[in-house]
């Protein structure tokens, strides 16, 4: 007589019209307190043993009744759908966009219990030879965000893309800056450029301001020392008749309104010539003060707000007037100088740190390691007054 399995160790029986062994195990209830009955099936008895111990196991492992079958696809759309409550629905875009065309397309069949660090690892190999090392690292981070979600829900039991490295992709265009004679050509174009985008483009490149924090800047955040009242006023309140002028970079175009980081979150001093720029586009919306964004700085003649998309087609156009080439060069690249030529002009690297509004002088010298003046002077400096000749 066959000796009985112990409760909790499932069932094993011989089905006559499938011709199969079928193993059936309770890993489960409802919440309303029926059975969950898990099944697997084989004409080899030894593997059909075998599933049901993978079974019985996973559920003392904790993962889910359908974790089985779960695949790498229905994490992510899962993860898509759940996880980014809150964004902005562009980065929502973005990410769905990118999950689609480059995980789902290429691991969404995979089980997500079978996923390995070999699978992305050479997924990411693939995908390093045309995509740029930013969009990896993206691509890495949405899958690991995705299973780790899973995890949270007992659907796999641990993260392999956690454990996966980046690799090297696709070299990009590389950033640079203006050089000092091009800056004076650019600037020098600018005053022949609509005063919209003179503004735009001295405030940037003597600032080092960033494109989403001009295109959020409103008058009231652009102020002037009031010696009378002995107090940095807006300008809309004080005039303009004041010798010192400062903006408040407080705000950029990202969602809620916030800037990039706390530290990006910082008060400018304006150079005279932004503030003779800024003054001479107050006067061309005067006629405009009614209008439902108004307190913008930057808008459209339309009266909306300027997109990055105007942004570049208007430098481009300004670029291309300076006798450079406006194809490439992008807004960006205006702050991209301000650190440049700060640095050639011999301004400690803490001081650029603090006015671009980076956390601390890593970022600087990472971020903007080609415009950092690489020779460091102090020591010779210091050591041509300690042995005069």
């Amino acid at each position: 007589m066959t000796k009985r399995r112990s409760r909790g160790d499932g069932g094993l029986h011989w089905d006559p019209v499938r011709e199969r062994w079928i193993a059936t195990v309770t890993v489960g209830y409802t919440p309303a307190g029926k059975r969950i009955v898990k099944k697997a099936s084989d004409k080899d008895k030894t593997k059909a043993r075998e599933k049901l111990k993978a079974i019985i196991k996973d559920y003392e492992d904790g993962l889910t009744a359908n974790s089985h079958n779960y695949t790498v696809a229905d994490t992510v759309k899962y993860w898509l759908t759940h996880g980014l409550k809150g964004r902005d629905p562009r980065t929502v875009t973005l990410y769905t966009e990118f999950a689609e065309n480059h995980i789902i397309s290429a691991l969404g069949a995979r089980k997500l219990r079978d996923l390995s660090v070999e699978d992305v690892d050479k997924w990411l190999a693939d995908k390093s030879a045309s995509l740029s090392t930013r969009t990896l690292k993206m691509l890495h981070s949405i899958l690991n965000r995705a299973v780790k979600n899973a995890m949270r829900r007992d659907k796999v039991k641990r993260n392999v893309v956690d454990l996966c490295e980046v690799p090297e992709g696709r070299v990009g265009r590389p950033s640079k800056a203006f050089t000092l004679d091009q800056a004076s050509a650019l600037l020098a174009a600018t005053e022949q450029a609509h005063v919209r985008m003179c503004a735009y483009i001295v405030l940037s490149l003597l600032t080092g301001a960033r494109t989403e924090e001009l295109r959020a800047l409103t008058w009231p955040h652009v102020v002037t020392f009031d010696k009378e009242h002995k107090a940095w006023r807006p300008v809309g309140d004080a005039g303009w008749g004041h010798g010192e002028f400062a903006m408040y970079v407080w705000r950029s175009v990202r969602r809620k309104g916030d800037t990039k980081t706390a530290k990006s979150r910082r008060t400018l001093k304006l150079p005279q010539r932004c503030a003779r720029a800024l003054h001479a586009l107050w006067e061309s919306q005067d006629n405009d003060r009614q209008q439902p964004n108004a307190e913008l700085v930057f808008r459209t003649q339309n009266g909306t707000a300027l997109s990055a998309g105007n942004v570049r087609r208007d430098f481009r156009k300004v670029v291309n007037a300076a006798g450079l080439d406006g194809d490439a060069w992008t807004p960006k690249e205006l702050r991209h100088s301000f650190v440049s030529l700060l640095s050639d002009s011999g301004v400690p690297i803490e001081d650029i740190s603090r006015l671009v509004g980076h956390a601390n002088t890593v970022v600087t010298e990472t971020v903007y390691r080609h415009q950092i003046r690489p020779v460091m002077q102090e020591g010779a400096t210091a050591m041509d007054v300690i042995f005069r000749s």
